[in-house]
């Protein structure tokens, strides 16, 4: 099957930065789509980042409230996504997750979702 394996969350204060990352193992034939989400108490889980390759050309897209602050990238060897956020807010406090679109080496298609990691902004 497919693992995720998330890392780096934890406590900053406001304006800081921190990096996630999510490493995908198993038996994994290519990764399409790798997406960050989030899911802050008592709110729906909402698309924080998302990047996706087709052929050469590699998509990327970001929620409105992240823009200009989080980047979403990857090491295609490694099988990891990363997200970089900077200039961090109270109001990003959330379990982060990833999810990935897998193609496996048995020619399955599987969306998988990390186990998720917590960040939270406070002084």
């Amino acid at each position: 099957q497919v693992q995720l394996v998330e890392s780096g969350g934890g406590l900053v204060q406001p304006g800081g930065s921190l990096r996630l990352s999510c490493a995908a193992s198993g038996i994994i034939f290519s990764i399409n789509t790798m997406n960050w989400y989030r899911q802050a108490p008592g709110k729906e889980r909402e698309l924080v980042a998302g990047l996706s390759t087709r052929g050469s050309t590699t998509y990327v897209n970001y929620a409105d409230s992240v823009k200009g602050r989080f980047t979403i990238s990857r090491d295609t060897a490694k099988n990891t996504v990363y997200l970089q956020m900077n200039s961090l807010k109270p109001e990003d406090t959330a379990v982060y997750y990833c999810k990935v679109a897998v193609r496996t080496t048995d020619s399955r298609y599987l969306e998988v979702w990390g186990q998720g990691t917590l960040v939270t902004v406070s002084s």
